[in-house]
């Protein structure tokens, strides 16, 4: 059975930033560590992790919102595409991203569910924290 994922994190900066380093490529990348082709429009296909992570942006609204349908490549082709939302806004502070992923095959929800934190929540703190060191 599928689950659901929900996750909050605030980081030190906009929410128009964050949506804006998730939506490009080159800083999508250098977030990660790994290869992503992503683009701001709604309908184009995406890839990350160097080819680990498939889908396509299914809505963009500027700033604010992402939705994508979502795959990793391991998942059995019985699965059905989950559905990652991904909202943002301004809190004291910066900026508060709000995840929803719906539709995790069981067989990799615990994959998923740590891997936010670890791939992406760590990452970008300790980016944000370098940032702000240099300035």
């Amino acid at each position: 059975m599928a689950s659901v994922i929900q996750q909050r994190v605030k980081l030190r900066a906009s929410p128009e930033s964050l949506w804006d380093t998730y939506l490009d490529s080159k800083r999508h990348t250098a977030l990660t560590g790994r290869k992503v082709i992503i683009s701001r429009k709604a309908g184009t296909k995406f890839s990350a992790f160097a080819g680990m992570i498939l889908g396509r942006n299914l809505l963009v609204i500027p700033k604010r919102m992402i939705v994508q349908a979502w795959r990793a490549k391991h998942w059995k082709a019985t699965d059905p595409d989950s559905i990652l939302v991904l909202s943002f806004k301004k809190v004291t502070g910066g900026g508060q991203i709000d995840l929803v992923h719906v539709n995790v095959p069981a067989h990799d929800y615990q994959g998923v569910k740590k891997g936010w934190s670890t791939y992406y929540w760590k990452p970008w703190k300790s980016s944000l924290k370098r940032i702000a060191r240099k300035k």
